[in-house]
C-alpha cells in the first residue's frame, strides 16, 4: 500500500519534534500536526515560561540580601506587563526556533487539530481532509486537571498563569507538586500574599521526606501561607474577589485560585479507542517498552503515556523510538534513576532513591546528611538553610540517593546524575577533591554516617 507520509507525528512538544526531525534525517517522509504553537506545554506554557517567572521572582530577595554585602538599593518597583511582554518575545524566539528546525530537517508542520480515523489514517479536523502515513506517533502531552466541584470554573490553572492581565492582591495556589510549590514561590516572590493548600500530609509527595518538610519549613520562615491537610469543597465569587470553601467549614477569601493538582493524558477526542490503542484508567496511552501501543504501527511518546513526565524523558523516548524504528537500532529508554529539579525557592534537586525507598529496596543503608546556612546568607543576614543528603548501598557502597535543598540544586543534581548513572560509590566520593569554598563541597566531605535520634539515645 502506498502512503502519503512514512510518518504523521500528532503533537509538536518536545518529544514529537525530536522524533519527527530525527525520523526526517534517517530518511522517512515525515508530517507532523499541531492545533496550537510549536513547541508543547514545556516551551510555550510550561517550563521555559515557569523558569523565567522564578528568575523574576529571586529580585525580591536579591535586593534585599545586596545591603549586607554594601550596596544601598533604592525601593525596587515590579511590573508585571514588563515580565510578560518579555516573556511573550521569548517564548516567540524559540516557537520560530522550533519551526525553522523543523523546516530545515525537511518535516511538513500542519496548524490543525489531528484524530485518528484508522490504523493509518489521520483526519485534519479544519482542513476537512485525511492523510495517510505508515506510522502515526501520538505525543500531544498533558492537560491541567481541575476537580469538579461547585464554582470550579472561576479558578485557573498553569496555562492561563502565564497571561493574567494583572496580579491580584492574594493568590492561592491548591496543590502540592511540582507546579504548585513553584507557582506559589514564584507569586510570594513578586510581592503577593500566597496561601498554598494541599490536602495530603506534606507537599511533593515522592520526594524525600527530609527534603520536603524542610522545603515546608523554609516557605512558612518566607511568609507564606502553607496549609496541609486542606481541601477545597466550593469556590465561590464575591464581591471582591474569591472564596475558598474548605472542608473543615472555614473560608479563604482571595483574589485568585490556581489548581495546580496533576495533569492528565491529552487522549480525549484523539479517535485512539476506536482503532483499538489500548488506554489506562487514567487515559494514557499503553506503551511497550520500545514506546509501541497495541496497535502494531501506532507509538506514543511523552507526556501522552503518563510514565516520567519530563521534557527531556519525552525528548529521550522520542530520539529512542527513530532508533528502534528507522535507525535499526532497538533502544528501550531507562526510566530508573532520572535526576530531576523543583525550582520552588529554596530549590530542590534530586537523583536516585528516596531514604523511604532505599529502605524498602535494601533494607539498612547508610545516610548522610547535612544541615547549614550557605554562605552567601552569612553577610545578607538571611535565615535560609541547605540540605544535603546522600544515601548508600552499605555492602557495595554505591550512592543510590543525592537529595539537596538549596542554590544551585538542579544544577548539582544534573551532574550527580552522571556520578549515579556510573555506579559511583561513597568512597569516590570521599576522594574527590573538593572545590572550595562552595556549598557543593560538602557532597565530598561529609565523613560521618547520620544516626536518628532514637537510635542515638540506644547506643
Amino acid at each position: 500500500m502506498t502512503f502519503d507520509f512514512d510518518l504523521f507525528v500528532i503533537g509538536a512538544g518536545s518529544g514529537g519534534v525530536r522524533a519527527a526531525r530525527m525520523a526526517s534525517q534517517a530518511g522517512a517522509r515525515v508530517v507532523v500536526a499541531e492545533e496550537y504553537r510549536v513547541g508543547g506545554t514545556c516551551v510555550i506554557r510550561g517550563c521555559v515560561p515557569k523558569k523565567l517567572f522564578v528568575y523574576a521572582s529571586h529580585f525580591s530577595e536579591a535586593f534585599e540580601d545586596a545591603a549586607g554585602f554594601g550596596w544601598t538599593v533604592q525601593k525596587p518597583e515590579f511590573n508585571w506587563q514588563t515580565l510578560l511582554a518579555n516573556k511573550d518575545t521569548e517564548i516567540d524566539r524559540l516557537n520560530g526556533i522550533y519551526i525553522r528546525n523543523l523546516e530545515l530537517a525537511g518535516v511538513e508542520l500542519i496548524e490543525d487539530r489531528a484524530v485518528v480515523s484508522d490504523a493509518n489514517t489521520v483526519h485534519l479536523v479544519n482542513a476537512g481532509r485525511d492523510i495517510t502515513a505508515e506510522r502515526i506517533l501520538i505525543a500531544t502531552g498533558a492537560a491541567p486537571f481541575v476537580p469538579d466541584i461547585p464554582g470550579a470554573e472561576h479558578a485557573i490553572t498553569s496555562n492561563e498563569a502565564f497571561h493574567l492581565d494583572n496580579l491580584p492582591r492574594h493568590v492561592t495556589v491548591i496543590g502540592g507538586g511540582y507546579i504548585a510549590v513553584e507557582f506559589a514561590g514564584i507569586f510570594h516572590g513578586l510581592g503577593v500574599e500566597t496561601s498554598l493548600l494541599y490536602r495530603g500530609e506534606q507537599v511533593l509527595r515522592g520526594f524525600d521526606d527530609d527534603l520536603r518538610y524542610g522545603l515546608a519549613e523554609e516557605l512558612l520562615k518566607k511568609g507564606m501561607d502553607l496549609r496541609v491537610h486542606t481541601s477545597v469543597t466550593a469556590i465561590e465569587k464575591t464581591g471582591e474577589g474569591l472564596r475558598a470553601v474548605l472542608e473543615d467549614g472555614s473560608s479563604l477569601d482571595t483574589g485568585l485560585i490556581m489548581y495546580a493538582t496533576g495533569r492528565n493524558p491529552n487522549t480525549k477526542g484523539l479517535g485512539l479507542e476506536a482503532v483499538g490503542v489500548d488506554l489506562d484508567r487514567k487515559g494514557a496511552v499503553v506503551v511497550d517498552a520500545y514506546s509501541k501501543t497495541s496497535v502494531d504501527n501506532i507509538y506514543a511518546v511523552g507526556d501522552v503515556t503518563d510514565r516520567v513526565n519530563l521534557t527531556p524523558v519525552a525528548i529521550r523516548e522520542g530520539a529512542a523510538f527513530v532508533e528502534t524504528v528507522y535507525n535499526d537500532n532497538p533502544v528501550a529508554v531507562d526510566h530508573s534513576g532520572i535526576a530531576t529539579a523543583v525550582f520552588s525557592q529554596p530549590e530542590l534537586g534530586t537523583v536516585g532513591l528516596t531514604e523511604a525507598q532505599a529502605r524498602d529496596q535494601h533494607g539498612e543503608v547508610d545516610i548522610y546528611k547535612s544541615s547549614f546556612r550557605p554562605m552567601k546568607n552569612t553577610l545578607s543576614g538571611r535565615d535560609e538553610k541547605m540540605i544535603m543528603k546522600v544515601i548508600v548501598e552499605p555492602s557495595s557502597d554505591k550512592v543510590i540517593g543525592c537529595h539537596i535543598m538549596g542554590p544551585d540544586a538542579g544544577e548539582m543534581a544534573q551532574v550527580l546524575g552522571i556520578a549515579l548513572k556510573m555506579g559511583a560509590t561513597k568512597a569516590q566520593f570521599d576522594e574527590t577533591i573538593a572545590v572550595h569554598p562552595t556549598a557543593a563541597e560538602e557532597l565530598v566531605t561529609m565523613k560521618e554516617r547520620w544516626t536518628p535520634p532514637a537510635a542515638a539515645a540506644a547506643e
